[in-house]
C-alpha cells in the first residue's frame, strides 16, 4: 500500500505543478481507486495530503512571479471557515449520495475543460488561415 501512496504522490506533484490541480480532481479518485479508500475517508485523506503539495506549489510560483498573495490568502481563509461545513455535512450524507455529486462534478469539469481547449483550437486555427 505505501508503494501505490508514493507512487499516486509523485504523480499528484508532477501534475499538480504542472496543471494547478490537485486535492480531489487527482487524490480522491486515486485514493479510492487505487488504495480502496470510502469516499470520505478518501477526501479527507486528500485535504492532509494537499497541505505540502499546495504549499510547495505555491513557494515555487512565487519565485517566477505568478503568485496573487492577498487573493490566494482570502480565498483560502473563507475556504478554510466553510470547509467546517463542508465536513460536517459530507459526514452527515450518504455515502453514495456524496460519489455521486462527486462524479457528476468530474463530469462537468471535464467538459468545461475540453470544450474551452476546442473553443481555444479553433480560434487559433481561424486566425492561422486569417493571418
Amino acid at each position: 500500500m505505501i508503494v501505490l501512496a508514493i507512487v499516486i504522490g509523485v504523480a499528484a506533484g508532477i501534475l499538480s505543478g504542472l496543471l494547478g490541480i490537485g486535492g480531489g480532481i487527482l487524490l480522491v479518485p486515486a485514493l479510492a481507486l487505487v488504495l480502496d479508500l470510502d469516499h470520505i475517508d478518501a477526501e479527507a485523506t486528500s485535504l492532509l495530503a494537499i497541505i505540502p503539495v499546495a504549499a510547495v506549489g505555491a513557494w515555487r510560483q512565487r519565485s517566477y512571479g505568478n503568485l496573487d498573495v492577498r487573493t490566494g490568502v482570502t480565498v483560502g481563509i473563507f475556504a478554510a471557515l466553510a470547509a467546517v461545513g463542508g465536513v460536517a455535512l459530507v459526514n452527515a450524507l450518504d455515502e453514495r449520495l456524496i460519489r455521486y455529486f462527486f462524479a457528476v462534478l468530474m463530469v462537468y469539469v471535464a467538459w468545461r475543460l475540453a470544450s474551452g481547449a476546442i473553443r481555444q483550437l479553433r480560434a487559433e486555427a481561424a486566425s492561422a488561415t486569417e493571418g
